[in-house]
C-alpha cells in the first residue's frame, strides 16, 4: 500500500512518501519515515514488504557507506543505483525481496539525478517518478505538469498536485506525506502535508 514519488528539477530532487505502515486491513504505523538518507547527497525512497524493505535497503545504506570508508570517495548516484540494482538481481535467484526503489541524488559534476528500480531489477533514470499503487494516479499529473527546469516552488507544487490526486482517488486512506528534497546543500525533510 506504499506510495513514493519524486521529480527532477533544476538542481534537485524532491522525494515525497506517505507515512502510513499497513498490513491487510490494519494500521500498524502513521509515522513511518520511507525515505531514507543514504549518505549527504543521496536519498532512498522504498515501497514494498516491510521486512524486506528494512533488511535491504539497510544493507545497501551501509554497503554506501562501507564504500566510502574503505576508499575515501563517495559514490555517485549512478554508482549507488547500480549496485542496489545487481544486489536485486542477484537476490531474484537466491531469495528474492519485494522492494521497489526510487534513488535521488545531486552531485556538481552532474547535477540531479533520480533513478527508479523495481523487484525485478529493473533500472531507469527518469525526470520523474512513482511506486506503488499510487502510480496509477499520479503519472498522467506529472506527465502533463513536469517542465525540465523546474524550481524548486514549482516541484514543491506539482508534488503536492500528486499527493492530493493520490488522497482524492485512491480507496485506501493516506493521510500524511514527508517531502524530502536532495539539492547542492545536501538532503533534508521539506515538510509533512
Amino acid at each position: 500500500m506504499d506510495s513514493i514519488i519524486s521529480v527532477v528539477g533544476d538542481g534537485f530532487v524532491l522525494s515525497a512518501a506517505d507515512c502510513t505502515n499497513a498490513r491487510s486491513i490494519v494500521v500498524m504505523k502513521e509515522d513511518m519515515d520511507k525515505v531514507m538518507e543514504l549518505d549527504h547527497h543521496k536519498l532512498l525512497s522504498m515501497a514494498g514488504e516491510p521486512g524486506d524493505v528494512a533488511q535491504f535497503t539497510e544493507y545497501v545504506q551501509k554497503n554506501v557507506h562501507l564504500f566510502e570508508l574503505r576508499s575515501g570517495i563517495a559514490m555517485s548516484t549512478k554508482a549507488v543505483a547500480n549496485f542496489t540494482r545487481n544486489e536485486l538481481a542477484k537476490s531474484l535467484r537466491k531469495n528474492p525481496y519485494s522492494v521497489n526503489l526510487l534513488i535521488a541524488g545531486y552531485e556538481k559534476e552532474v547535477g540531479a539525478e533520480l533513478f527508479y528500480i523495481d523487484y525485478l531489477g529493473t533500472l531507469h533514470k527518469l525526470p520523474f517518478s512513482a511506486q506503488g499503487y499510487c502510480s496509477y494516479f499520479v503519472l498522467s499529473t506529472m506527465d502533463r505538469h513536469y517542465k525540465k527546469s523546474m524550481t524548486f516552488e514549482e516541484g514543491l507544487e506539482l508534488i503536492k498536485k500528486a499527493i492530493d490526486e493520490v488522497k482524492i482517488r485512491f480507496l485506501i486512506n493516506q493521510p500524511k506525506f514527508t517531502i524530502k528534497v536532495v539539492d547542492e546543500k545536501g538532503t533534508r525533510t521539506v515538510e509533512s502535508y
